[in-house]
Order: structure tokens, then C-alpha cells, then sequence
């Protein structure tokens, strides 16, 4: 009997560690300078989450509003995988690394109120945000394997999402948009006007959408989203309508469907499969 409990605390044990996730902050010099008075190089920054087993699979994350990481540690990416951050011994499960993405130093400026200051649809849209994450996916091949990308945003992040997939083409495998926001803020216009006019159909690699059906947030109507699918939603039903609208819960952030969106997610990931629905 004390051998098999042995047998068996060994067993869960490995299979605790096995799903851990390792914080590494890396930091790429994108080639240009930034400041008036005084230059300094401007640096791209992301956290990567190192699956404890090998990996040659991530998934870079672009979190929602501000859409602006501000990644100063390895720690900080708790406050920026919005619903995946409780769910990440899933996607280590998976083999499935994560990496935290965050606006390059010269775009990094947000303002009391979690109110952004740059990152806009801008840079979000230029061949020049496609460049800097290219820096990270050099690092992530050359020191840790990684040879398989997928692109991901939520809300405000699928701005990067969707021009990310569309630039980098076919050095991504592919992208991920969740609660995407389809509509602009009209005193914020600068940010979100992008996703007016955007082609989806542009895009090469394989993508997916995801989004709840009661989605209540008035910048991330759920059909606008159904229009524009073919075949790649997954449409997120129930949970718990809580807290702000277009916030971190709710149902625009799947807030007690949290993990099984997750599941879907990693299901697309690992075989292309689509699960049209979650939460039923």
C-alpha cells in the first residue's frame, strides 16, 4: 500500500510539473533611436512562458485595452494574458509556449486611467510593428526552438492581431482574434479606426475567431464578427456578466468560460479543428 501511494505521489507530481510555465523576459534592440535632446535605442519587449517539456509551438499575446504591456519584469505577465493567465498549465500541457507582447520603447506611453498614449492604429497597422515582432520570433527560434508562430489579441489587441497576420503573411502559422473590437471610439478615434475597412479575406495563414454571443461592449458587437466568419468562429455562450462591459470580465472577456475558450483554443492550435461553440 505505501508503495503504490509512492508510485502515485510521484505520478501527480510529475504531472504538476509538467504543466509549469517558466517567465523569461527577453529584450531586442529593433535597430532605430528615440528622444529629442538626448537618443537612446529603442528596445521591443516580451515575457516568454517556457513550457517545462520542449516546445516548438507559441503563441504571441496581445492583450486589450490599453493594448500597452508596459513589461518591466518577467513577473509582469500576469496583468497581461487578460483570460488565458489562470489557464496557463493548459497550454504548457499542450506543449504550447506563451509569450506576453508589448509595445516597442518608443511606443510605450500610457497615462493614469490605463489610458494610452501611443500604440496606436498607426504603428499597429505599419510594416514597422511587423519588423519588431519579427526581432522576437529571431530570439525565439534561435535560443529556445521555436519555429511555429501563432498571433493573438484580444479586444483592442486584435488591432495587432489582424495587421500582424496580414503583414508577417506566411511566417506565422496563424492568428487569433478574440473579442475583436470592429468599432472605433469616437473621442479615441486614433485608436480602433483601422478595423472599419479591414480584409479579412487578406490574410494568408489560417485564422480564427473568437467571440461571446452576448458580447455587450458597444466597441465589439458579436455581429460584426459573425458577418465576417467563414467557418473559423467560435461563438462563447454564458458565464458571468460581471463588472464592466468592455472590461476583463463579462462576458466580453468570457469571464467564467474562461477555461473551456482556453481548450478551444489549444484544439485549434493542435489540429485546425474548430469548435463552433463553448459554454453550452
Amino acid at each position: 500500500m505505501k508503495w503504490l501511494l509512492s508510485v502515485c505521489i510521484l505520478v501527480c507530481f510529475n504531472q504538476v510539473a509538467a504543466q509549469t510555465m517558466t517567465p523569461i523576459l527577453i529584450e531586442v534592440d529593433v535597430g532605430r533611436e528615440s528622444g529629442i535632446f538626448s537618443k537612446s535605442p529603442v528596445v521591443q519587449r516580451a515575457i516568454l512562458l517556457k513550457p517545462s517539456t520542449s516546445s516548438d509551438t507559441a503563441l504571441m499575446f496581445y492583450r486589450g485595452w490599453s493594448g500597452i504591456a508596459n513589461i518591466k519584469t518577467e513577473n509582469d505577465w500576469k496583468r497581461n494574458l487578460n483570460y488565458l493567465q489562470n489557464n496557463t498549465d493548459l497550454f504548457a500541457q499542450a506543449g504550447i509556449a506563451l509569450v506576453v507582447m508589448d509595445c516597442p520603447s518608443d511606443e510605450n506611453r500610457i497615462a493614469p486611467g490605463n489610458t494610452p498614449l501611443a500604440c496606436n492604429d498607426d504603428y499597429r497597422s505599419s510594416v514597422k510593428h511587423a519588423d519588431d515582432v519579427k526581432k522576437i520570433m529571431a530570439v525565439l527560434k534561435e535560443k529556445y526552438g521555436i519555429t511555429k508562430f501563432y498571433i493573438m489579441g484580444h479586444s483592442y489587441g486584435t488591432i495587432s492581431s489582424k495587421w500582424l497576420a496580414k503583414n508577417l503573411g506566411n511566417e506565422i502559422m496563424g492568428s487569433i482574434h478574440s473579442a475583436a473590437q470592429t468599432v472605433a471610439s469616437p473621442r479615441m478615434r486614433a485608436y480602433g479606426y483601422s478595423a472599419d475597412s479591414f480584409d479579412m479575406g487578406s490574410l494568408k495563414a489560417p485564422v480564427l475567431n473568437i467571440h461571446h454571443g452576448d458580447d455587450q461592449c458597444v466597441y465589439t458587437p458579436y455581429s460584426t464578427v459573425l458577418a465576417y466568419s467563414k467557418n473559423n468562429l467560435i461563438t462563447v455562450k454564458g458565464g458571468i456578466p460581471n463588472g464592466d462591459v468592455c472590461g476583463g470580465g463579462h462576458y466580453h472577456s468570457f469571464e467564467g468560460r474562461e477555461e473551456a475558450s482556453s481548450k478551444a483554443l489549444i484544439q485549434w492550435i493542435k489540429t485546425g479543428q474548430v469548435q463552433s461553440s463553448v459554454g453550452e
